[in-house]
Formats: structure tokens, sequence, C-alpha cells
């Protein structure tokens, strides 16, 4: 059976997050226009960082900090981030951002952006974001 878009392009984003450097949760992130993608990102440490997952550690997960809670011990930017970072500024207004992101136990994460993300998403004047939900259910956000 053939997926829709939404479903094709989050699926999509599932296969990015498996690029994902980080030890606690498992982000991909894929920006779309006009059912042509512009950009992907997935969660991990910035260019001449180490990743967590080389080095074995998570200082959150260490501190069992809650999702959400104290980004600044974190070296990783966020899916979203990365995506929007790789994209061209005057492609992505318009666009519309798919996001599916997974626990260490493979189960689904919520893929709601944060707080900053959104505000990134925004600023880049992406109109629409798709999100994997905990329930492996879709959702959408229009601004």
């Amino acid at each position: 059976m053939r997926p829709d878009w939404d479903d094709y392009f989050i699926e999509i984003a599932k296969v990015v997050s498996s690029r994902s450097t980080c030890l606690r949760r498992k982000y991909g992130a894929v920006i779309v226009k006009d059912r042509v993608m512009i950009s992907s990102g997935y969660n991990g440490a910035p260019r001449g960082i180490d990743n967590c997952i080389d080095i074995g550690t998570c200082v959150r997960k260490e501190l069992n900090v809650p999702s959400g809670e104290r980004y600044e011990l974190c070296e990783a930017v966020h899916a979203e981030q990365n995506a929007i970072i790789n994209a061209p500024p005057e492609r992505m207004k318009g666009a519309t951002i798919y996001i599916a992101g997974f626990e260490e136990d493979m189960s689904c994460a919520a893929g709601k952006p944060c707080k900053l993300c959104d505000r990134m998403i925004r600023n880049a004047q992406i109109t629409e974001v798709v999100y994997l939900d905990k329930d492996g259910g879709l959702k959408k956000i229009s601004f």
C-alpha cells in the first residue's frame, strides 16, 4: 500500500534518527517543501566535539535529568536545529518539518519540538510541524 505524504516523510525522519549519536533518545528531522526534501538532521554533538555514543557517557542520563530539563548539561544539537542549520534559508519559508524520535528501548519518544526548537522553526518561517507522538500517531502544528 502506498503511504500518504505525511507517512512517507515521517518514515524518512525515522531513518534519519538512526544516525543520532545520543545515548538517551534518537531523533530525526526532515524539512520538506512542495513534497521535496530540502534538509535533514539528527541529534548529536556539534562538529569537532566527541559524541556521547563514542565516549559512552551522557551527563543528563547519569544525573537522571527528566526530559526537557537542564539542556545546558547536554552536548547535543537537536535534530530540528541541525536540519535548519543545513537548509537554505530561502527554501524553508512555508515548508513543513517532520520529526520522529525514539527512546533507548526503541519505543516512540515525544516528537513535539522543545521551546528553543519551536522558536527556531518559527524564525526559519517553517509553517507546519508534523511529528510522531509517544503513542506512535502523527500530530500536526501549524503556524
